[in-house]
């Protein structure tokens, strides 16, 4: 079991428990090692661009040498998708490219069902922006049906910051295999899960983020962008990076440019800390 969180760390979570129970995870997506024509070897960074609505903006991803795509299927974005888009965008997709399905609200009732269905390969769940689901019990009932979808957690970097500093200690523990194998962090809130476009302070988060990473793998998002997600993943040295709004056209509508310029920088960013 997990520790719980402080409620009162950030306004409007009330009554928040992340006690998540077993969850059965697929084998994990290699992190892979990219050899440069210099036979240089070096670890990277994960990359997952989200918020995709057409099989050409997914295709941009896979070709810019993105790691996973996301969907979401929260009901208030504008990036919204429906099951039967995103089955005919996965069945197009490369095998290797992870395909995660972001859920958040009513949409995390159905998220194992909805996901098997599209065929994904993982879940990316606010737990916090569903009440009912923020207890024990109903985490627990939530990860048993996931089958064989990979279970991903996100919650607001706020709950580990100022008064939340506290909370750090309930995840950055070692946990059985299989319990919240990856974490999101971004700059969301429980009106906005995602896809703000806003990023937390870095600095600030720096020590936790580098606590939490010990025990589990720390994914970062929220108002990352080419022009800044190297700066991000020096300060925080995260396991992976997150992007929605930072490489857009339009909600929904990707800027190839962008997407290729942010898995660019990443891989920059990689050679040099590598």
């Amino acid at each position: 079991m997990l520790g719980d969180l402080d409620p009162g760390s950030v306004e409007g979570l009330e009554g928040i428990t992340c006690a998540v129970g077993m969850v059965r995870l697929r084998p994990d997506f290699a992190r892979l090692l990219h050899g440069s024509a210099q036979g240089e070897r070096f670890e990277m960074t994960w990359v997952k661009i989200c918020g995709m609505t057409n099989l050409e903006d997914a295709l941009v991803a896979v070709d810019a040498g993105a790691d996973a795509v996301g969907f979401v299927f929260y009901e208030k974005s504008p990036r919204c998708v429906t099951v039967e888009n995103v089955r005919q965008i996965v069945e197009k997709l490369p095998g290797n490219v992870e395909k995660v399905g972001v859920f958040a609200g009513d949409a995390l009732v159905n998220a194992a069902e909805t996901g098997q269905t599209a065929g994904l390969d993982a879940v990316q769940m606010y737990v916090f922006s569903c009440p009912q689901l923020l207890s024990s019990q109903a985490l627990q009932a939530q990860a048993s049906g996931m089958q064989d979808l990979k279970a991903y957690f996100a919650l607001p970097v706020a709950l580990f910051l100022g008064q939340g500093v506290n909370n750090v200690s309930g995840f950055a523990v070692d946990r059985p295999a299989g319990m919240l194998d990856t974490l999101f962090l971004d700059s969301g809130n429980p009106q906005q899960p995602g896809g703000t476009g806003r990023a937390f302070d870095w600095y600030e988060a720096s020590s936790a983020v580098r606590e939490l990473s010990l025990h589990q793998k720390v994914v970062i998002a929220g108002g990352l962008s080419p022009v800044n997600v190297s700066e991000a993943i020096q300060i925080l040295k995260p396991w992976g990076v997150d992007v929605v709004s930072g490489v857009e056209a339009s909600p929904g509508k990707k800027d190839p440019q962008k997407v290729q310029a942010f898995v660019r920088a990443v891989r920059e960013m990689d050679r040099r800390v590598g």
